[in-house]
């Protein structure tokens, strides 16, 4: 399953999981339920795809500044405003608190998700784990539960980047323009350090995820070394990434079931009891487990399918 950042609202993209699990190989075009939405992906090529999950375009109606609560995931976005040279975020817990950005944005790793305003046409990067830090210029956690100007970390060239992919005509034209813009910044055999590699597969594999100590040990560093290397890397640290992944799984399996055996899904995931599992997720996603499937429930019985890594809108 893609864990896909989605920067607007349900009335405007409904995706299935069934849509995701195709995009890949070239770009691929959706209109999705005969709303005049329209969604291309690319999944790049290597280099580039040992660091990138996916390249996306989003071109729908003209948003009515609404927002919605984007989930963590433990990973990186690059995102490009292609109808005006701005980009909003709101305060996850205060939604009156707002950031206004340029129009070429980086939303950092989050523990507690954040809100965007949904715009209209927008293209952007989602990042593999661990990822994103050879094209950043500095250690992935300086950008940790924040989001910042492009700009910042690459200079005035994002202006002129930005430009061409307003201008450029197709879908495929801009992936293009984007992937080039990484290669430039992609220094020559660069890699992942190989205790961040080993984590990740170790975090995605262990339902309950090791202890950092356990896990450092078994790499052969210091505890303190080990968290270091993961969080320059991947942008938080590793108990809080094992945390975030932890929650995606007890999310997911939410959404599979048909009632509600909190007990059940507490011990498939990891956590020591229901009342870990439902303190953790309301955490993590700002509301219960019990909201989020009665909410989940009520979009299917509309025939609405919710979005990858958004909370059904309550």
């Amino acid at each position: 399953m893609l864990d896909i950042l989605f920067y607007f609202d349900h009335k405007y993209l409904i995706m299935t999981r069934s849509t995701l699990g195709i995009a890949g190989g070239k770009s691929q075009q959706f209109t999705i339920l005969e709303i005049d939405t329209i969604f291309n992906f690319y999944k790049p090529k290597p280099p580039l795809s040992k660091f990138v999950d996916i390249f996306w375009l989003y071109e729908g109606y003209e948003p009515v500044h609404k927002t919605e609560r984007i989930l963590p995931t433990g990973t990186l976005e690059l995102v490009i405003n292609l109808r005006q040279d701005a980009l909003r975020f709101y305060d996850a817990e205060r939604p009156e608190n707002c950031a206004r950005l340029s129009g070429a944005v980086v939303s950092g790793a989050s523990g507690r998700g954040f809100a965007p305003a949904e715009e209209a046409f927008i293209i952007g990067v989602h990042f593999k784990p661990g990822g994103a830090f050879p094209f950043l210029g500095l250690p992935a956690g300086d950008l940790a539960d924040t989001h910042v100007d492009l700009e910042t970390l690459w200079g005035p060239s994002v202006g002129r980047l930005r430009e061409r992919l307003c201008e450029a005509r197709t879908s495929a034209e801009r992936f293009q323009l984007l992937q080039e813009a990484l290669l430039s910044r992609l220094c020559h055999g660069v890699e992942q350090h190989y205790a961040v590699s080993a984590a990740l597969e170790m975090f995605g594999k262990n339902k309950a995820g090791p202890r950092v100590r356990e896990a450092a040990k078994y790499l052969g560093l210091s505890q303190r070394r080990f968290i270091q290397i993961f969080k320059a890397e991947v942008g938080m640290t590793p108990k809080l990434y094992s945390r975030v992944q932890r929650f995606q799984r007890a999310r997911t399996l939410i959404e599979q079931m048909e009632s509600s055996d909190w007990v059940d899904i507490a011990l498939e995931c990891g956590y020591f009891d229901q009342s870990h599992l439902i303190r953790e997720f309301h955490e993590l996603s700002g509301i219960s487990p019990a909201a989020y499937l009665r909410q989940h429930h009520r979009f299917l019985e509309q025939d609405i399918h919710v979005q990858n890594n958004h909370p059904p809108c309550i």
